[in-house]
């Protein structure tokens, strides 16, 4: 099997950061979710190099090796978009196709809007891109769903990281099982006086995507940096709709391919409308690719799936 290697390059952003990497060719970004790190790609980066590609796989800023900045306000869209861009010219590319999941695809719609010249292409896993709505996302988050709603949750200072830090092997291992297609619907409500974790329950047995050593692994990345910095992006969210105004609308251009589970939370209700209109913002949608029974944890839960829909993808482009 293809080697995984690690090291440490400086985005021109100025951000140190970790990077995973296997394999040499045409360069593709693969940018992680919350709350995950480079170990989530380990199926991709290898699948990916025999496929001759040049897979990276960055902790991106805040997490796990790569660390972040005290300030809350160094983890808006554009510092993560910028260390995404900044990451490929350290890399000595001019362009390179990216990938994000979760989070990490809410990064890669936005390095495809901001810098389309840089981007060959756009793949995003379970989030669909969202365009800039009219109002504050937290204040409409509030208003729609209430203080209980996970993303409110985190706005609190201190309080979801030292729920999160108190046992991180539990932390991991229930909230992987709670937003996989293993696990019955997921309500993302945190109950009066409770926490996250309140909505995620153990599970009963092991996961076949998810062994015991996937667990340590998540652990001991998080060992140095902790929760605080991946729980500051969503402590910019109304920062960065003031930041985004002028994109306000704006569509993404490069060719794009979109994955989701049927089972995924974020596409359940309202992020279903959001699928079904993509088009309209992301002309050159080429494909959305639903995988039956999958949940959130796309690239974990279902590797040769994704992997055949990722390099049927960059093979054509």
């Amino acid at each position: 099997m293809t080697e995984i290697t690690h090291r440490f390059v400086t985005s021109h952003s100025g951000l140190r950061m970790h990077v995973a990497e296997a394999g040499e060719g045409p360069l593709v970004l693969l940018l992680h979710g919350f709350p995950e790190c480079w170990y989530s790609w380990r199926h991709q980066l290898t699948a990916l190099a025999e496929a001759g590609f040049h897979a990276v796989a960055p902790d991106q800023r805040g997490y796990a090796r790569t660390g972040g900045p005290a300030d809350i306000g160094q983890y808006t869209i554009l510092h993560l978009a910028g260390d995404a861009v900044g990451l490929i010219g350290a890399l000595d590319e001019e362009r390179a196709v990216v990938v994000g999941h979760d989070w990490g695809a809410g990064v890669a719609w936005a390095t495809a809007q901001l810098r389309p010249d840089k981007v060959r292409g756009v793949a995003a896993l379970s989030v669909p891109h969202l365009p800039r709505g009219s109002t504050p996302p937290i204040e409409t988050m509030r208003r729609a769903i209430g203080d209980g709603y996970y993303v409110v949750y985190f706005q609190r200072p201190d309080v979801p990281e030292a729920e999160f830090d108190r046992d991180r092997a539990a932390t991991f291992r229930r909230m992987l099982f709670a937003a996989s297609g293993d696990a019955p619907a997921l309500v993302p409500i945190v109950p009066d006086g409770g926490g996250f974790l309140d909505f995620c329950p153990e599970p009963d047995k092991l996961l076949n995507w998810l062994a015991q050593d996937d667990i340590a692994a998540f652990v001991k990345e998080y060992a140095g940096s902790g929760f605080t910095g991946p729980l500051n992006w969503y402590r910019n969210l109304d920062r960065n709709w003031d930041l985004t105004a002028a994109w306000h609308g704006a569509p993404i251009v490069p060719p794009a391919l979109y994955i989701a589970g049927d089972r995924d939370v974020v596409v359940a209700g309202p992020g279903r409308e959001a699928v079904d209109r993509m088009p309209d913002f992301v002309p050159n949608l080429r494909e959305t690719v639903w995988l039956p029974g999958c949940g959130h944890w796309t690239q974990q839960e279902r590797p040769a799936e994704v992997n055949d829909a990722l390099i049927g993808f960059l093979r054509a482009l």
